[in-house]
């Protein structure tokens, strides 16, 4: 019996058709994306506790491993800052074993997750609590590296929000300028060379650059040699965890929400990656490669990993081909650690703390917080509670009471939108300029509908009509008549669509949209960036649209 494709790691089905050309793309990329996640692994590992190794050893194991058996083309894996925050949390109470005891279990509930079918069972995970607990670890991070960015003396700080913000408050006045220079410094680089090339990786010139000054100038700066005697060179040491079968209950809570933050976050890289190349992941397969790479990290030092979102962007702009590319960027790191690793020790932590201010603010999403905003007060509120009890609570209960809230309001949404009422003439006059029976549509346009809830659980039935674009015509009319309601992760599905079709030289026009739908629509962005000429009240008026917009494409090409 024939094993089908969609259970075969990505690596294995490019290797089908690979050839030399697609191996010097890969290798370029690989080198580059390697060089990016080197002070990205360093930083992770530091913010998390543990020590800048454990980010690079995370980086080589996982980032192998995840590329080799993985279901996505271009998928990067590695230490992100999901997992800062509650790596922090579990090593404060129960050590490095229970770190690693929570790494293995995670990584066998996500092979579970994979095996069973799972993978899209991450898709239920509403917008509003991803942008919650993304924003809220986003917050958490950038605190997490006032400390060195600053310089401050403080000794121990607390790893609750608040307390860690009263400390930090308490010793502003122990700020050393030599660091703050340096964290600027790296700041600006960072910032600001990409404006005049990107062929260069800012962070790696901001590393490099801040490194050398503070070395040749003595600046009197903390450094990775200062506070972790440098990074050892040679291979990842293999070892096994000391593990306590005492541990096992009270850590379930923290390997399930390490094992759900590393699916979700492999997904969306995945889905990511997938709107940049046009491929399709296979998202169980994806996922048993995550657990496999999870289960083999501590093994060799390392902490929790998962798909990185901006490392598989570098790697596809980069030039990616295959999942060769990932596996070179994993062998870039080691190539580091054998050859480089006592350089890194003169890295100074400001540094570091610079590239994660950067990162916290890129993961954050800020300019979507006012679309959020413009949505209606309960799904506001799932946000709020969620961001909030990320940064003051903990984020294993935050994800929770997210999920939680987010189902009540699924609950509302599809009881709001059931409606009994009788059948009218007038109602049946509303209707004529809806119906499609008797339309001829023109070849120059393709129609879609979305019929009942268009809610969180639903919304990748829409990407799945639409994997290949290039079956559709110029003009492509979303009829919205039968779609009863609509939240933030619709929207967000709807919009995602739009830049998929601009990006293909198509465009999109809605139509007939209900009373909810056509309400949250009109309260948010989305409304401004689709053009309000495009949005139609019923098929007539959408065609007589796309009659317009294909006549201007015949004048601009005339």
């Amino acid at each position: 019996m024939p094993i089908d494709s969609h259970h075969l790691p990505k690596s294995l089905l490019a290797l089908r058709s690979y050839n030399a050309q697609m191996f010097v793309h890969d290798l370029l990329a690989g080198i580059t994306v390697g060089l990016v996640a080197l002070p990205l692994a360093m930083a992770f590992g530091i913010a998390s506790g543990v020590t800048p190794q454990a980010g690079l050893y995370t980086a080589v194991i996982a980032g192998f491993l995840i590329s080799a058996l993985g279901g996505s083309r271009t998928q990067i894996g590695g230490p992100t800052g999901a997992f800062v925050v509650i790596v922090a949390g579990i090593l404060a109470r129960f050590g490095m074993s229970g770190l690693a005891m929570v790494t293995l279990m995670a990584g066998f509930i996500l092979v579970l997750m994979g095996l069973t079918g799972l993978g899209a069972a991450v898709k239920f995970i509403p917008r509003m609590v991803v942008m919650g607990f993304t924003n809220g670890i986003a917050i958490l991070i950038a605190s997490t590296q006032i400390k060195d960015f600053f310089g401050l003396k403080t000794g121990a700080v607390p790893s609750d929000f608040l307390g860690r913000i009263k400390v930090l408050l308490a010793h502003a006045s122990s700020f050393n300028p030599a660091a703050l220079g340096v964290g600027v410094a790296t700041l600006a680089i960072i910032l600001l060379l990409p404006r005049f090339t990107k062929r260069v990786p800012s962070s790696i010139v901001a590393v490099v650059a801040c490194t050398a000054a503070a070395y040749f100038l003595h600046l009197p700066v903390e450094t990775i040699g200062t506070k972790f005697g440098g990074i050892p060179s040679g291979l990842p040491p293999f070892a096994l965890p000391s593990l306590h079968a005492e541990h096992i209950l009270p850590l379930i809570p923290s390997a399930f929400t390490v094992a759900m933050l590393a699916a979700l976050e492999s997904m969306l890289s995945a889905v990511v990656a997938d709107g940049m190349t046009g491929d399709r992941h296979f998202p169980n397969v994806e996922l048993v490669a995550q657990g496999l790479a999870n289960i083999a990290s501590p093994l060799f030092g390392g902490i929790p990993a998962t798909g990185a979102i901006a490392r598989t962007a570098t790697n596809i702009r980069a030039g990616a081909r295959s999942p060769i590319a990932g596996i070179v960027h994993a062998i870039t790191l080691l190539l580091i650690l054998l050859v480089a690793a006592p350089l890194a020790s003169y890295i100074p932590l400001a540094t570091l703390a610079g590239v994660l201010f950067v990162v916290s603010y890129n993961m954050g999403e800020w300019h979507e917080i006012g679309s959020i905003l413009r949505l209606d007060f309960t799904a506001i509120s799932v946000w709020i509670v969620t961001f909030a009890l990320t940064v003051f609570a903990d984020l294993t209960v935050a994800v929770g009471v997210g999920i939680s809230l987010a189902a009540l309001l699924y609950i509302y949404r599809v009881a709001e939108t059931t409606t009994v009422s009788p059948i009218t003439d007038e109602y049946i006059r509303d209707g004529l300029p809806h119906v499609l029976q008797g339309r001829i549509l023109p070849p120059y346009v393709s129609l879609l509908r979305i019929h009942g809830p268009f809610l969180f659980g639903t919304t990748e039935k829409l990407m799945d009509a639409t994997v290949n674009l290039d079956a559709f015509e110029c003009v492509v009319i979303l009829r919205l008549r039968n779609m009863t309601a609509i939240d933030a992760t619709g929207i967000h599905a709807i919009q995602t669509l739009a830049k998929r079709l601009r990006a293909s030289n198509r465009d999109l026009v809605l139509c007939g949209a209900m009373e909810q739908p056509s309400k949250l629509l009109g309260g948010t962005r989305f409304v401004e960036r689709l053009g309000e000429q495009n949005i139609m009240p019923n098929i007539q008026a959408a065609l007589d649209r796309a009659k317009e917009i294909h006549e201007q494409k015949l004048a601009e090409k005339s």
